[in-house]
């Protein structure tokens, strides 16, 4: 659902659209947690990204750290809220420079 929606905006120059990994709102012994519980995960998906920024020095266009599908650290603060929206669905993503990525999170 987020890919399709998402396909709507295409990040320009180092630009990076963003999901934010959403806390689990259940435990394992299956016990559901208000939403004041969970705190805020500096986790996301990246959904779309910029072709790249260019090269001062010669132009050519060095391209960006991340592609879609990457799980990412997020930084606590920053980021430009994008909101879109299509008939009943809402979502929200995060648009970040490439070089503000903290780092890839890989699953072993």
């Amino acid at each position: 659902m987020s890919q399709a929606l998402a396909k709507k905006l295409v990040p320009l120059m180092d630009r990076v659209l963003v999901e934010r990994v959403v806390a689990a709102t259940k435990t394992s012994g299956g016990i559901l947690l208000p939403e004041t519980v969970g705190s805020k995960l500096n986790a996301g998906v990246v959904v779309a990204v910029g072709p790249g920024r260019p090269s001062p020095m010669d132009g050519k266009i060095i391209p960006n750290g991340v592609k879609t599908g990457d799980k990412v650290l997020l930084p606590e603060f920053g980021g430009q809220a994008v909101r879109l929206d299509e008939g009943p669905q809402k979502k929200e993503f995060l648009l970040f420079r490439d070089e503000e990525i903290l780092g890839i999170l890989q699953d072993e």
